[in-house]
């Protein structure tokens, strides 16, 4: 679903300003945890990458998904950029395999 107007706004650090970060998509996935358990996955659709884009994906890497997951309130979320508009679909079906093959990991270890 595009996300508009559902309100969802990650706050980043530009320099030494503050401001707000709008994904383009969520993306509910069903991968293998049952349709009550969907992966949300925030995906941003970018062409040309301006310095503060860069800034929008480490904060979603370094701090929101983490923090979010952490928590664990919200369900379960993962982040994808793309910006080749002709490998969306490759790149997309790979981000979700590598999602899934992290949560498999994980559920193993325990």
């Amino acid at each position: 679903m595009k996300n508009h107007n559902l309100g969802l706004e990650v706050p980043y650090r530009y320099g030494s300003e503050m401001r707000k970060y709008l994904p383009d998509f969520i993306v509910l996935v069903d991968d293998g945890h049952g349709p009550d358990d969907p992966l949300q996955l925030v995906v941003e659709i970018k062409g040309y990458r301006r310095e503060d884009a860069k800034e929008k994906k480490s904060t979603m890497d370094t701090y929101w998904v983490p923090g979010v997951n952490h928590l664990g309130t919200y369900g379960r979320w993962a982040f994808a950029e793309f910006t080749e508009i002709y490998r969306i679909e490759a790149d997309f079906a790979a981000r979700v395999e590598s999602e899934f093959n992290k949560m498999v990991e994980e559920a193993t270890r325990r």
